[in-house]
């Protein structure tokens, strides 16, 4: 978590990189699991201060399996990725967070509102019905951000 950025060049400043982690479409959410093994998946995401939420069914799955073994998480986003063929290189934003996670108890309104907001702005209203009819068969996670880092190369 506290290595240093190879390429200073293209490392952005702490903000940008929440600008970055903020406006990405999905994100990869990392763990590890008793068996030693990392496991990435993508999920749909918000985030508001310092913490990251998705949903997910409420009590299984490899991920959650994975959380109950260790509470330690990389979670990580990249836009506006494309292939500048002329220059062999790859033009790109992203954002890369290290953080614990752990089960949204008294948040999980709130970061199921923060995904309708994000994903669905136009569909508050039947969104807050989803989430009062559904929600308690929803279970919701965030991760508490804490370290983040961001590179681009525009």
């Amino acid at each position: 978590m506290n290595e240093k950025m190879r390429r200073k060049d293209r490392e952005t400043t702490e903000e940008r990189a929440y600008e970055i982690l903020k406006n990405g479409e999905y994100g990869i959410l990392s763990t590890i699991g008793e068996d030693g093994y990392p496991y990435g998946v993508p999920v749909n995401f918000a985030v508001e201060g310092n913490k990251i939420y998705f949903h997910c069914a409420p009590n299984s799955g490899l991920k959650l399996k994975n959380v109950e073994y260790s509470n330690k998480v990389s979670f990580c986003t990249v836009q506006n990725n494309r292939i500048d063929g002329a220059k062999l290189t790859s033009k790109y934003e992203s954002a890369v967070v290290f953080g614990t996670i752990a089960k949204s108890v008294k948040n999980k309104n709130r970061g199921l509102e923060l995904i309708v907001e994000k994903y669905a702005p136009e569909f508050i209203e039947s969104g807050n019905r989803c989430i009062e009819k559904s929600g308690s068969r929803t279970g919701v996670y965030e991760i508490t951000i804490e370290k983040i880092t961001g590179k681009e190369n525009k």
